[in-house]
């Protein structure tokens, strides 16, 4: 079993995607975006494949339950993605740096559902704060610890 790293790429930030390249890259680990626009993959990065799925929701989502492994790791901000991943083995973390395990996703769950039907109430709730250089900095200490537990 080789560890490959999943990152769900329609909506992971420039930043994070750069952070995952270059540790691909120096670990040589496997990686794979999965988005359903045309990606480029990094030029001079073999580790590095794109995978481009048909629109529609949640495509992206399906290839990556579909194809991950236990041991694995997916980088996504989608927390109905994660809830999917986390009862496989599979290690998820968003791109602010949170990973998300058996003991946090369930609430993680609840919270975001409370959010969307609140929203859909049309009550105002405000996005997320912008990604800056303290998320970027979460995320890649959280990457570096979980890429370090996967390849133990």
């Amino acid at each position: 079993m080789s560890l490959k790293i999943w990152i769900d790429a329609d909506a992971a930030p420039r930043d994070v995607k750069e952070l995952v390249f270059r540790a691909a890259k120096r670990l040589q680990v496997e990686t794979v975006l999965v988005a359903n626009q045309r990606l480029q993959a990094p030029p001079g990065n073999p580790m590095i494949t794109a995978v481009r799925v048909d629109g529609g929701a949640d495509v992206a989502d399906r290839y990556i339950v579909e194809h991950a492994s236990p041991g694995d790791l997916v980088v996504t901000q989608d927390v109905p993605l994660a809830a999917l991943l986390v009862p496989q083995g599979i290690a998820v973390i968003d791109p602010r740096g949170v990973e998300h395990t058996s003991e946090t996703i369930g609430e993680r769950l609840s919270v975001r559902d409370f959010m969307e039907q609140a929203r859909f109430a049309g009550v105002v709730t405000g996005g997320p704060p912008p990604y800056d250089a303290k998320a970027r900095q979460l995320f890649a200490a959280t990457l570096d610890r979980v890429l370090t537990r996967l390849r133990r």
